[in-house]
């Protein structure tokens, strides 16, 4: 039963992500954590991994490597804090970081703020991309809202290459400090196929469900997920 409601729940984040650029991390960590914290991180960013490749694939002509770079740079200590982090708080401390950080996500993409890409803006925003990502798995909102005013092709195309790139260096991190091995690895792989699944349903229906609709509904979801598990922090 818990394998079959991690499906669904990695299933409908990874149709998200694939409609409007991330979103699998936001909605997948705070729910799986409650159904088994071996869930978080490393086995939801192997999946983020496997849809970044598939997305970086199909929107591969809109690739900007060049404008990646600095984020890249600045990926590299953001993700070493990161690990450290998960060195120093424990499960129950994990949660609240969790909850935290989605809301924090939420309330960056709610913001009304217009971030230029610049070479300073794409290393902070890569930083605390390896922050957030490596220590809970979030790691797109800082991204998503420095790129969020480009064509929507450039967004979708630019993130997934930053993750597929990101995911790599988390996974290492997460092995540096034992926090991603063979019971991690083997947890993750019923998760692929509903990863590869939410990738090619929304490929399909993209055109029927219009991008704000659809960013309001997961920006809801986040919003509930994160605030339980705040609040389970002090129950």
């Amino acid at each position: 039963m818990d394998i079959a409601i991690a499906v669904a729940i990695i299933f409908v984040g990874s149709f998200v992500q694939s409609s409007i650029g991330f979103g699998l991390a936001i909605i997948a960590a705070p729910l799986m954590f409650f159904i088994d914290p071996l869930y978080v991180p490393a086995p939801i960013t192997i999946c983020a991994l496997t849809l970044s490749v598939a997305n970086a694939a199909k929107h591969k002509h809109s690739i900007s490597f060049q404008g990646l770079k600095y984020a890249i740079i600045g990926r590299v200590p953001g993700t070493i804090a990161g690990g450290l982090l998960l060195l120093w708080i424990d499960q129950r401390a994990l949660a609240l970081w969790l909850g935290l950080s989605v809301l924090f996500a939420v309330g960056l993409s709610l913001a009304n703020i217009a971030l230029k890409p610049s070479n300073v803006s794409m290393f902070s925003a890569g930083f605390l991309s390896g922050f957030m990502g490596t220590s809970s798995s979030i790691g797109g909102p800082p991204m998503a809202l420095v790129l969020q005013h480009q064509a929507n092709d450039f967004i979708r195309a630019n993130l997934a290459a930053f993750f597929v790139v990101s995911c790599i260096m988390s996974l290492l991190m997460l092995a540096a400090v034992d926090r991603f091995g063979v019971e991690q690895f083997l947890i993750s792989l019923p998760l692929m196929p509903a990863t590869l699944a939410g990738y090619w349903v929304a490929m399909r229906t993209i055109h029927l469900i219009s991008h704000q609709t659809l960013r309001r509904a997961s920006l809801l979801l986040c919003a509930v997920a994160g605030s339980t598990a705040v609040i389970s922090y002090w129950i």
